[in-house]
């Protein structure tokens, strides 16, 4: 095909051109490029992304296939202008051996409309007693390891695992979370839960285990990546950590950079999320955070769940939001149209960062590479309606509100998986 008339999104700036696709590849980027028959996309007015990389997912499956499976989760993720998704390991059974790594790839093959790359668990179970079979794993296909959703309690045994995944050339990612600090918290620690009446989170739950994560990186001299950074005082962590030269890189998710806690006070449970949503302070520090680049990328966090999981009282729902759908107009509405981050860096974070930190192919518009494309409208205005995502979980706390930039077509390896 050749997409014609786009302005493609660069790793260093915007420019008009042209791009010819064979074969799954890029094979050109040129101004006029004549079609021989080629199928044409007239791109005019549109920006053309390199695919964008989710590298925390849930896909639920296998074993909570009634939340959300790899067929509707990736159905979500092309019409969201996602190309690649990495999904978490806390499945039923845990994804922490290589049968359940090569069950998700199969899976992902037979009905995935994207690329699906499984993250392993660290620790049998994610009970935090005994590493999981980590060499296994990385032979089947895992491109990271995880016990997201919980943090390692163990520091020795945490240790062990960045220093054996090391050596498999493949990274941790930590969910950073003291179990003890939460006590049984389930929003942000502050004026808000004072007055809802819920009990709340304090910051240090989720510093103190960062703190430990970037020292243990420090020590043994190995990479280590922070999952879904919330706090103020944990950015500042990372940023004081990467300038000592720790290789820690870090994530965050639209619902911190876009919302206060002052949404919990409508006793939505769809708000409930771990880490909780913080507080302004935190909100302002998360965007000068994917400024300055002491955060690496953006990812969804994509947790969806049944109704059933949230209709209930707010301490007993689930946590977590159904975000794929809407990601990539966050990053419009809220990073480009104010100003916070261009184009090719908004490409940066939920592109060619993911792309690195976890060695996959993509991320970037060049010639040779591979046809993951995203083509979208940044104008045109459209309202959240979760009745109508693709995903089965419709817990999107963010129904009626308006955003900026429409998907209009996702192409992975060269073929049409998306069209409006």
């Amino acid at each position: 095909m050749i997409i014609k008339n786009g302005s493609l999104v660069l790793e260093k700036e915007v420019k008009k051109a042209d791009i010819l696709v064979q074969n799954g590849k890029i094979v050109k980027i040129a101004e006029n490029i004549t079609s021989h028959g080629e199928k044409e996309i007239d791109a005019a007015g549109k920006f053309v992304f390199p695919g964008l990389i989710d590298m925390h997912v849930h896909l639920r499956e296998p074993g909570f296939e009634y939340k959300e499976d790899i067929e509707s989760g990736t159905k979500a993720a092309v019409k969201g202008g996602f190309t690649q998704v990495c999904c978490m390991p806390n499945t039923d059974p845990i994804t922490d051996n290589k049968v359940v790594v090569s069950y998700i790839k199969n899976r992902a093959k037979e009905v995935g409309a994207c690329k699906v790359h499984p993250i392993g668990a660290i620790t049998k179970g994610e009970k935090g007693e005994q590493l999981a079979d980590i060499g296994e794993m990385k032979k089947a296909g895992a491109v990271a390891i995880s016990d997201d959703g919980v943090s390692v309690k163990s520091a020795r045994l945490m240790r062990l695992a960045m220093e054996y995944a090391s050596g498999f050339n493949i990274k941790c990612l930590c969910h950073c979370e003291d179990k003890e600090l939460v006590d049984g918290g389930v929003v942000n620690e502050g004026l808000s839960s004072t007055i809802a009446g819920l009990k709340g989170i304090p910051r240090a739950a989720e510093d103190i285990i960062i703190a430990r994560e970037i020292a243990l990186a420090e020590s043994l001299d190995v990479p280590v990546h922070i999952c879904h950074v919330s706090t103020h005082s944990g950015v500042r962590l990372i940023r004081d950590a990467k300038k000592a030269g720790v290789k820690v890189t870090a994530e965050t998710c639209p619902h911190y950079y876009a919302c206060t806690d002052e949404i919990v006070t409508g006793f939505d449970t769809r708000t409930k999320v771990n880490p909780p949503i913080r507080e302004e302070r935190d909100r302002q520090a998360i965007l000068e955070g994917l400024k300055d680049g002491t955060l690496d990328c953006i990812v969804t966090d994509h947790a969806p769940h049944h109704v059933n999981d949230k209709n209930v009282e707010y301490n007993l729902a689930a946590f977590g939001i159904s975000g794929i759908e809407t990601s990539f107009a966050f990053a419009v509405t809220y990073l480009y149209k104010t100003g916070v981050l261009s184009l090719p860096e908004i490409a940066e974070k939920m592109s060619a960062a993911p792309a690195r930190i976890l060695g996959l192919d993509g991320g970037k518009i060049v010639e040779g590479g591979v046809a993951d494309l995203v083509i979208a409208d940044l104008d045109e205005k459209w309202v959240v309606e979760p009745a109508k995502f693709l995903s089965k979980g419709k817990n999107s706390p963010f129904e009626g509100y308006e955003l900026c930039g429409v998907v209009k077509y996702t192409i992975v390896d060269g073929e049409i998986k998306y069209q409006e």
